[in-house]
């Protein structure tokens, strides 16, 4: 067998002398034999090898994962940490090897099924948990076994993986087992997105600036936004503007406004500014009582008299008719371009051009619209200075 493993290696690498087999099979050092296997290993992860080499170069991995040395099985592992041509039974068995043989294993492996991770997760360590969580990606099944059972290490690192799909028991498994975590806490509460639900259960967990984290990037419940932003909890004042923004309910959050009597004038006119156009049309629909699509038609496709006909049957004050007419086309006029935070860069256009064609705003709106301008010019720039820096 010694003889046939000598005679494959050579025809996987021919650059291998004698001396270098020798050494793989025999050496008399772990640091010789890592060496080989390390060079052995990327050629059997960057080559086509045939059949026949793959059946040798599967028994030669063998050998190197059951080398009494964790030196050269850690070789083996992280040479071959994101290779499909490492065997699945090899790869378990390093899996359950010492950690630091089994993590870069874990962490990026792409031969593992999500039934061998579930069951990896419910049989290793902390730390071997952590790795699995941190995966590039993960699968709802899975998320929720490490929610449900993996320890405080592994349950941060995967509220912080983005790429790990949450459906609402892993929410919830992670906020029961470790919601006054503060680590826990912001992973979750700067993912993309949280159900409502668990958006309302974390109000009564955070503080400070964890609480203003979570007011301003996630969607509440329409009342309880409503209530905190009538109270000013704590340093966060809830924007409602914003809150109706992330609404995924847009005619159930205005209809909670207009029975709490916050559906105002200044409310419409500061989301319009702000080019939350969805908002504004469910909104004058509430307050006119005229169907939603009817009223897209009247804002957008029926000329100037529309536009009045639903702003007069909505019960808003003439005066602002003409701001509101101006805001209405510069959002027609103003695109979005695309690329990452776009949003935050279609608002400030959109701020910037009501404010320079349009001068008599009441203070306190003109002082909202400043402040947002700022805002979202400051998530623009910094989204340009990353891509300039990755480019760089």
């Amino acid at each position: 067998m010694r003889d046939s493993l000598s005679m494959s290696v050579q025809s996987i690498r021919p650059q291998l002398t004698d001396q270098d087999i020798h050494r793989l099979m025999k050496g008399e050092t772990p640091e010789q034999r890592a060496s080989v296997a390390h060079r052995l290993c990327r050629r059997m992860a960057l080559d086509v090898l045939s059949d026949h080499e793959r059946k040798y170069a599967e028994e030669i991995m063998g050998i190197l994962a059951a080398d009494a040395a964790e030196l050269v099985r850690r070789t083996l592992a992280v040479t071959l940490r994101n290779s499909p041509v490492l065997p699945r039974e090899i790869a378990l068995k390093l899996a359950q090897d010492v950690e630091a043989v089994a993590i870069p294993l874990l962490q990026e492996s792409p031969v593992f099924t999500d039934e061998d991770l579930i069951e990896l997760v419910l049989a290793v360590t902390s730390a071997k948990q952590a790795a699995i969580a941190g995966r590039e990606s993960l699968s709802v099944t899975v998320t929720e076994v490490i929610s449900e059972h993996g320890a405080l290490e592994a349950v941060r690192t995967l509220t912080a993986n983005s790429g790990a799909e949450f459906s609402d028991h892993a929410y919830e498994e992670a906020l029961r087992r470790f919601g006054k975590d503060e680590a826990v806490q912001g992973g979750l509460i700067r993912r993309d997105y949280i159900p409502t639900h668990i958006a309302e259960k974390m109000v009564s967990l955070v503080s400070g600036q964890m609480f203003d984290m979570l007011v301003n990037r996630h969607e509440l419940p329409a009342q309880m936004a409503i209530d905190l932003a009538a109270g000013a909890r704590e340093r966060a004042t809830v924007d409602l503007v914003e809150q109706a923004g992330r609404s995924h309910d847009l005619p159930r959050f205005v209809s909670q406004l207009n029975l709490n009597g916050r559906l105002t004038h200044s409310l419409l006119m500061r989301a319009l500014c702000c080019g939350q156009m969805p908002f504004v049309e469910h909104a004058l629909a509430e307050l006119s009582g005229v169907a939603h699509q009817r009223v897209w038609l009247m804002i957008h496709d029926a000329g100037p008299l529309g536009l009045q006909a639903v702003f007069d049957r909505a019960g808003l004050p003439r005066k602002l008719l003409p701001a509101f007419r101006a805001a209405v086309n510069v959002f027609h006029e103003t695109e979005h371009d695309g690329g990452p935070n776009d949003r935050a860069r279609f608002r400030a256009r959109m701020i910037e051009r009501v404010l320079t064609q349009f001068q008599a705003i009441p203070k306190a709106d003109l002082d909202y619209l400043l402040e947002k301008l700022d805002y979202y010019s400051e998530i623009a720039a910094a989204e340009e200075a990353l891509a300039t820096g990755d480019a760089a």
